[in-house]
């Protein structure tokens, strides 16, 4: 249920199916993701868990792997 909260958010703000979601989609290389996009995605993943981003993980929170390992340092099981 995690996982498929994570994924939606992701597919809504990028705009992808959930295919395009793996190792490679990364702040930079992924299409959109800009700054004012990784800024939404950060809102949206705070209200979807219930949680608040430290400010060293929003900077680091580079990547759709390495947001599930900053989600789990928050309790969230995905």
């Amino acid at each position: 249920m995690n996982l498929e909260k994570y994924n939606d958010t992701y597919m809504s703000i990028f705009n992808v199916t959930e295919d395009a979601l793996n190792e490679d989609f990364n702040f930079g290389t992924a299409p959109g993701w800009n700054s004012f996009a990784h800024m939404e995605l950060i809102a949206s993943l705070e209200d979807a868990f219930e949680i608040m981003f430290e400010v060293n993980d929003i900077m680091h929170f580079g990547g759709y792997e390495n947001g599930k390992a900053i989600l789990r340092r928050y309790g969230v099981d995905i």
